[in-house]
């Protein structure tokens, strides 16, 4: 949601101060429904991806895969871990999601001499930072519970028994993974998406913002959505990886991780 995506719209929307308490809890609750629904909608195949990951001879396909989980841990297996994209997704998107509003008209009102993108990078790297704090002890959970089938059924039992095992730095192990791997992604889909606002109403609809009808600005907000969301695509290879190696270093895992990208 972009500086202008609110307080200059009908309905509910009037009235509302753009970057006020309002404002920022309605983002951060926005964030916080659509990354947890929607992650927690795609449940089964991150179960076969973070298998595929950790133990790709095994499941070498996406059909072989998914035959292989339902056959030896039955249908049930293909929603593990769904506590964890739930909550932790929907913590990580409302706190990526509100701060970056919060940041934004901060570093807009401190870096003046800046130009918009330089905003939009630092508002949507501090936003991911907290973010990716937010989300790591519910990744760390999930992980095991999807690639360890007698670790733990969920969370409830999950988060005890991975504090008992690998004391409180077990549940941050994946952090500065999760940190190279979005923040790349984070900084290239926010500021996507409010460059791709801007065109698409200055070039395509040729009207303000506050001009243009409520299915006007909807097909605007989805377009710019979808394509922040398709440059914002991510791998998690390396995350995985640490969660799965718990005696690995997480700098070894990176330098590896990436002297295996240049070399292919």
């Amino acid at each position: 949601m972009g500086a202008g995506e609110a307080g200059k719209g009908n309905g509910w929307w009037k009235g509302m101060r753009v970057f006020s308490p309002e404002y920022y809890a309605v983002c951060a609750v926005g964030g916080m429904l659509s990354a947890g629904t929607t992650h927690l909608a795609i449940t089964p195949l991150d179960v076969l991806k973070v298998n595929m990951q950790v133990n790709p001879l095994k499941y070498n396909s996406i059909f072989s895969g998914l035959h292989i989980l339902v056959k030896e841990q039955g249908p049930s297996s293909l929603w593990r871990g769904w506590a964890g994209k739930l909550f932790g997704y929907g913590a990580q998107g409302g706190c990526k999601f509100g701060l970056y509003e919060y940041f934004k008209k901060m570093y807009s009102d401190v870096l003046t001499g800046y130009n918009r993108s330089t905003i939009f990078f630092a508002s949507s790297a501090s936003a991911q930072v907290i973010a990716d704090v937010a989300l790591c002890p519910f990744e760390a959970v999930k992980v095991r519970v999807q690639t360890q089938p007698n670790f733990a059924k969920g969370l409830i039992d999950g988060f005890p028994k991975l504090y008992a095992s690998e004391g409180l730095s077990g549940f941050y192990k994946g952090l500065l993974p999760l940190w190279g791997r979005n923040l790349p992604f984070s900084i290239l889909m926010f500021s996507t998406f409010e460059h791709t606002v801007d065109i698409l109403y200055h070039n395509v609809v040729q009207k303000k913002k506050e001009d243009c009808s409520r299915a006007q600005q909807l097909g605007v907000t989805c377009i710019a959505g979808y394509a922040s969301g398709a440059i914002g695509c991510e791998e998690h290879r390396i995350s995985q990886f640490v969660y799965k190696k718990p005696s690995c270093s997480i700098y070894t895992c990176w330098t590896c991780y990436n002297l295996a990208v240049v070399l292919l």
